[in-house]
Parts: structure tokens; C-alpha cells; sequence
């Protein structure tokens, strides 16, 4: 088989939608030619073509926090609800990367909530919706109530040939993985080949981000020494309240917006305070205009993928084949 650059052929592509993050994994392999012969290659040792697909990335919620600085409470997460289905091509999945609910120490009122969340979410028309936990969801009863509602804090599963992993880094009323999540990672992994596309959803971040906002994970380090032999990995996490993107290596680490108040860049401010949120009909139209200014799917196949979406919009890279 002959030497191809495989970043030609499939790209993971996030667009900003305001209210969450939008992805595409596009091949982009002809029938034929040395590029499609690479990506049938690929396909039978990973044991599933990776084939065209789209899934939307949501994050922090929290729902049952009400007032400053964010005075819609679940408006923005029922408005994004209404804005994913009316996206123009269905995705086929939803990732909830954490703090579904806002804690509290009365368990019915966080049971309540967390059948809100269910409510709200439901209402989506998508096929799947999968969700990891965030400290708000879990870190009280080491994620009791979030297993009688979602089952497993941790799990995998594959979809058109990319290997989603669930992290569960918040259960443990600490920022970590813990020995046997780590364990389990190991054996999970273990029947892939190196070249096998993976996604890894999680709710704080697997690097030193900003530790003293606690904006990190504390065995993060051995997390990602787990998957350093595998080529293609992508990280999606919340819990920042804000956009961010680092590349590590090879890995490329992204964050989506909250459903709720932003936290500051913290290269700029010191000080970790909310900012004041936007008003209503001002948070609609700026995510109204995202969305629309977008191009085509078909576009995020490039390689030049900053030329195929307009700046405000576009977010970079956010995983290809190297």
C-alpha cells in the first residue's frame, strides 16, 4: 500500500454554535486511488469503516441554579434544545460533558432537578444522547443519584467506526480518575489497534489547565499516558464555562461553552468571577448567526479547514489523522 497522508482523509471539524460545539467526521476517501485503498486498510484493522457523521457537544447546565449572574436559569438550555433540532442535517449524537444539575445537599431537590435535565434533554431529536457526570452532578454522593438516573459514570462505545471513551473525573469528591477507572481504560483499549480513531469525553480537563481554579485533573497525566500510543485522539471536557482548544502532542483537547454563566480567560483575568451573562434576545441572535454562517459539512473534509468557514465561526482543527 502506498504512503498517504491520512490527514486528507478524515477530519473531526468543530464549529462554535454559541450554545455548545458541532463536529463532523468526514473521510474524505474516493471509492479508489491511494487514498481510499489507506482507508479500507484502516477500516479492516480497526474493524469498522469510519463513515460520515456529525454530534453536537453540550455542557454545564447546571440545572437548578437560579439568579446572578445568570438570570435565564433553563431558558439557554431549552433554547438550544429548540437550535439543535433545528440544525439542517440531524446529528446523529449528543455528548453532555458534565454538571447536568446544580448540587445541593437535599436529595430530593437534586433528584428533581436531575429529572428536569431529563425532561429538557429529552425533547431533542436526536438518536442518541450520552452524558458524563460533573462535580456538581456527582461529587456529594460519589455519584449515587446520577446512576439511578444515567447508569455507569464510565463506559465506551463505538459509533461509524470512532471509539467513544466516558471519563468519570468527579465521582471521587476529587479531581481524579481513581486506580480503577485508569485499570479499566487499559483493558478497554487493549483490543484496538494504535491507528484506531478514539474520542474521549470528560468533564474537567485531563491537563493542568489552571489548577488553582481547579480547572484540572490531578491523575490526568496517567490518563493520557494511557492513550499516548494511539495516533487519533481527541479529548472533549466542559467544566471551564468557555471555549478552549490545546493541542498536546498529538492529542487535541477542546472545550465547549456552559448552558449558563462564562467563566474569564484566565491568561487575562486574575480573578475567577462569572461573567455577567448577555442579555436573552442578544444570546439568541448572536447564536442564531453561528449557526447560519456555517458552510456546508461537505466543506470540513479540507485541509485548509479555516478557509470553509467564515471567522466567527470557525474554531480550528480539532482532530485529524497526523
Amino acid at each position: 500500500m502506498k504512503d498517504v497522508d491520512r490527514r486528507s482523509f478524515l477530519k473531526i471539524a468543530g464549529t462554535s454554535l454559541g450554545i455548545g460545539v458541532l463536529y463532523s467526521a468526514l473521510p474524505k476517501a474516493a471509492a479508489g486511488g491511494a487514498v481510499g485503498e489507506m482507508f479500507s486498510h484502516m477500516g479492516k484493522q480497526n474493524g469498522e469503516k469510519v463513515t460520515p457523521f456529525t454530534f453536537i457537544q453540550l455542557s454545564d447546565a447546571h440545572v437548578g441554579f437560579n439568579g446572578p449572574p445568570d438570570p435565564l436559569g433553563t431558558k439557554a438550555f431549552e433554547r438550544a434544545v429548540e437550535m439543535v433540532n433545528q440544525l439542517p442535517q440531524r446529528p446523529d449524537l449528543v455528548l453532555f460533558t458534565g454538571d447536568l444539575t446544580h448540587d445541593t445537599e437535599d436529595k430530593d431537590v437534586h433528584a428533581r432537578r436531575m429529572k428536569q435535565f431529563m425532561e429538557i434533554s429529552k425533547g431533542m431529536n436526536v438518536p442518541l444522547i450520552k452524558h458524563v457526570p460533573g462535580e456538581h452532578d456527582a461529587g456529594l454522593d460519589g455519584g449515587a443519584l446520577y446512576r439511578d438516573f444515567l447508569g455507569d459514570t464510565y463506559y465506551s462505545f463505538d459509533h461509524r467506526g470512532v471509539h467513544f471513551i466516558a471519563l468519570d473525573n468527579v465521582s471521587r469528591a476529587k479531581p481524579e480518575v481513581g486506580p480503577d477507572q485508569l485499570a479499566w481504560l487499559k483493558r478497554d483499549l487493549a483490543r484496538f489497534p494504535k491507528s484506531a480513531p478514539i474520542v474521549v469525553f470528560t468533564h474537567r480537563p485531563l491537563f493542568d489547565l489552571k489548577p488553582e481554579w481547579e480547572w484540572f485533573t490531578s491523575d490526568g497525566d496517567d490518563v493520557m499516558n494511557i492513550l499516548a500510543p494511539y495516533a487519533n485522539v481527541t479529548v472533549l471536557y466542559g467544566h471551564i464555562h468557555r471555549d478552549d482548544a490545546h493541542e498536546m502532542g498529538h492529542v487535541h483537547h477542546y472545550a465547549a461553552k456552559s448552558l449558563i454563566f462564562a467563566f474569564p480567560d484566565p491568561e487575562k483575568i486574575a480573578d475567577k468571577k462569572p461573567i455577567k451573562t448577555l442579555r436573552e434576545s442578544r444570546w439568541l441572535t448572536r447564536f442564531q448567526s453561528r449557526m447560519w454562517n456555517s458552510r456546508p459539512a461537505s466543506s470540513w473534509a479540507s485541509t485548509a479547514f479555516n478557509r470553509f468557514l467564515k471567522p466567527q465561526v470557525c474554531k480550528g482543527e480539532i482532530w485529524s489523522y497526523q
